[in-house]
């Protein structure tokens, strides 16, 4: 067998460290011994960008940001997805992995860093979108570990009232926000619909095949007759009644379209 070999280590702003691995043709990334991704399991990667993406079909020339460079397959898919006018911004914390999807990465994401249609910024993904007003036709965040963010303990700003506020505001009008999470939280969702979001939940498979290995995206919009067909809608508590919400938590799941699974 060959042996998992250290190729490239980084330091989050927090201190801790992220060590890059390979064994044989695939990738892994840990953070402080903690697995953070696997080049194995990318299927959710691609089915936030099939989710985010979905209200843009025939759209000459959309604006997306994707939160979050990973090893690069969700932006792989959004590329395949838009048109030869789109534009793609994609906002990385770290300039390390920008460098490993240039040195390592290619042929797994098809080299996606070199398509014209890409422009990438390194930094703070907070202040990115802060400084983006009606800018974007979609937002497709995945950042850490989604709300529960293990990587940089800055990363729970975007996923906080603040951040969500700030997405809500950098996208266009019709614009949709994805998320990707490793976990689900009725926390989060709730706090997407306590930002003016109708929302979606999916439940979709870490790699292809897999029926026991689950991960969540949301998708959210101000719009609700351009989110994608299926998943879970999840319901406001009780303390929103007042407002014209359904009384109790409920979930309740679309009965529209096939695709991604929801959960009940």
């Amino acid at each position: 067998m060959k042996p998992r070999v250290r190729i490239g280590t980084a330091r989050t702003p927090d201190g801790s460290e992220m060590v890059l691995y390979q064994h044989g043709r695939d990738f892994s990334i840990m953070i402080n011994g903690q697995d953070l991704m696997n080049s194995r399991q990318h299927e959710s990667e691609l089915e936030l960008a099939r989710l985010g993406c979905a209200h843009l079909a025939g759209r000459k020339a959309p604006r997306i940001l994707i939160g979050g460079l990973g090893m690069g397959y969700t932006l792989r898919q959004a590329l395949h997805m838009l048109g030869p006018g789109a534009q793609v911004v994609v906002g990385e914390l770290l300039v390390a992995v920008v460098e490993w999807n240039r040195e390592f990465f290619g042929e797994l994401n098809g080299q996606v860093l070199g398509d014209q249609r890409v422009d990438v910024k390194t930094g703070d993904m907070v202040e990115l979108i802060s400084r983006s007003k009606s800018r974007f036709d979609a937002i497709l965040l995945d950042i850490d570990n989604g709300p529960n963010a293990m990587t940089d303990s800055g990363n729970r700003r975007l996923y906080g009232r603040k951040g969500i506020q700030a997405c809500r505001r950098a996208l266009r009008e019709q614009g949709c926000l994805a998320v990707w999470s490793a976990e689900p939280s009725k926390k989060f969702e709730q706090l997407l619909m306590r930002c003016s979001f109708h929302v979606r939940r999916f439940r979709v498979s870490a790699y292809k095949g897999s029926k026991s290995k689950f991960r969540f995206v949301w998708v959210a919009s101000e719009d609700k007759d351009i989110l994608p067909p299926g998943g879970g809608e999840p319901r406001l508590p009780l303390e929103n009644a007042s407002k014209g919400r359904h009384r109790g938590f409920r979930w309740r799941r679309s009965s529209r379209g096939v695709g991604s699974q929801g959960t009940s």
